[in-house]
């Protein structure tokens, strides 16, 4: 039976704690869709140990039954539910472990074959809120979810990120039953952009390697493996086609080419590595740049004044399509339970801020919590998403005082998170919780008054952009 693929278009950022400015561990996500308006929510689930039931999907019929304890976790769904899925993509459960999913990748019709997707199998809509709430590390989630895909299936292909304090994972699901995950080494990072990213398999190295049971006997039954030498996942289940080099592999070498500048790549080169080591120090306004990124200063800019068939050649990594950017931060130099923090961009990552969340919390603010279908003035998605469109409409004019803004605020999160933590380092359990709790609402309050201020600036400054005027004799 044919299946319907899940059409979506994101890309990750992975980080290992020794390879960050700070000992963080760190995984990071466009939430792309193919529609530019696709209202989002952030919100807390609080933690259950009595439920009861099963999830039912209501996009493709997948069912299962629910675990009776689940751990307290924030989650970024769609608010439209009824009509398309919860899709709860990404955040931290109360053991500080971080979940973003998916990542879309695509199994080539070789590997399909043989191990075609199941339809109503453990797809995006439901795979974060069936996984999140029950893992207790990165090593933990991708050993449930793995179970969950043999016993379910799989109904598209998926790239799912894992993390905690230690350890960093990147898990590609490519068929209705085969995965491999591979853990991001410390000194290294990872970018991957919709096509299967994990190349060599060491399957002897089981503190770096996990994969689905009975795969080597799979590739070699159907004759698989298009390598002489070696088991590369990326060559064995992947895509390497003319869409690849367009709209795929391009946002790999960009993100490859801020961080590592002194290597000369091709943008449609079909072997960029998946696993890469810089001298820079990665920061999180490092990951908010890629994630934020258009091509800048190369001739694909849409932005640029370059010709026009260069700047749209490729596909850019920030777009207006995309409905939320995260980067979840685990730091290790903080002895309490302060250290994990989401950087929650709901606008178009491009002119948008990234603003600061402790994970250990309770709720989230209404204007992030209760975000309605239509434009409003209160609700963050549609402050930042009208930011965004603001600064697009007179980009030439515009895009500097945006640049002014968005370094003016990371400087005063920056503040805002490093003054929260030391005022939390003598609190615990409760109190602690309820603190970090408060400092999220302030950073929303401190956020909403300098956007809006920011909002009302560009459209003063609009107003006299109008192309209705005339040079006019004084005194007339």
């Amino acid at each position: 039976m044919m299946v319907s693929k899940h059409l979506s278009a994101c890309t990750t950022v992975l980080v290992g704690k020794k390879a960050s400015i700070d000992g963080s561990t760190m995984i990071a996500r466009n939430d792309d869709t193919f529609l530019p308006l696709t209202p989002q929510r952030f919100y807390v689930e609080p933690a259950n140990d009595h439920q009861t039931g099963e999830w039912a999907s209501n996009q493709n019929g997948f069912k299962a039954p629910l675990p009776e304890q689940a751990y307290r976790y924030s989650l970024t769904p769609n608010v439209e539910v009824d009509k398309e899925g919860v899709y709860a993509e990404s955040g931290f459960n109360e053991k500080n472990v971080a979940m973003s999913a998916t990542e879309s990748v695509y199994g080539n019709e070789r590997a399909l074959a043989f191990d075609p997707l199941v339809k109503d199998g453990l797809a995006e809509d439901s795979l974060q809120s069936m996984v999140l709430p029950y893992i207790d590390s990165a090593r933990d989630g991708v050993q449930y979810l793995g179970k969950l895909i043999k016993q379910y299936g799989s109904p598209e292909g998926n790239g799912v990120l894992f993390s905690d304090n230690n350890e960093v994972w990147y898990m590609e699901i490519v068929t209705g039953h085969h995965w491999v995950a591979q853990r991001i080494p410390d000194d290294a990072y990872a970018i991957a952009a919709n096509q299967v990213a994990i190349q060599q398999v060491k399957f002897d190295d089981p503190d770096n390697f996990m994969y689905s049971d009975g795969i080597q006997e799979f590739v070699e039954k159907y004759h698989l493996n298009t390598d002489k030498q070696g088991f590369n996942f990326r060559h064995i289940f992947g895509t390497d086609n003319e869409k690849d080099r367009h709209y795929n592999t391009p946002r790999v070498w960009f993100g490859q080419k801020y961080l590592n500048p002194e290597i000369e790549q091709s943008p449609t080169s079909s072997n960029l590595p998946f696993i890469c080591h810089t001298d820079h120090k990665i920061s999180v306004e490092d990951v908010e740049y890629i994630l934020s990124s258009h091509y800048n200063e190369t001739p694909y800019d849409p932005f640029s004044k370059g010709h026009e068939d260069t700047k749209t050649l490729f596909r850019p990594i920030s777009m207006n399509r995309t409905q939320n950017s995260h980067v979840l931060q685990i730091r290790n130099d903080l002895k309490n339970n302060s250290n994990a923090i989401m950087w929650l961009c709901f606008g178009v990552p491009a002119f948008s801020p990234y603003v600061p969340f402790f994970a250990n919390a309770t709720d989230t603010d209404d204007t992030y919590a209760n975000t309605p279908v239509h434009f409003d003035d209160v609700s963050a998605y549609w402050m930042y998403r009208k930011l965004s469109m603001l600064v697009e409409s007179h980009y030439s004019e515009f895009i500097q005082d945006d640049v002014d803004f968005l370094t003016d605020m990371k400087e005063q999160l920056r503040r805002h998170v490093q003054s929260a933590i030391d005022e939390s380092q003598a609190l615990k359990g409760e109190e602690l919780t309820s603190y970090l709790t408060e400092q999220n609402h302030e950073v929303v309050k401190m956020m909403r008054i300098a956007t809006e201020h920011f909002n009302h600036q560009l459209i003063e400054k609009g107003l006299t952009l109008s192309k209705l005027t005339f040079n006019m004799d004084k005194n007339l």
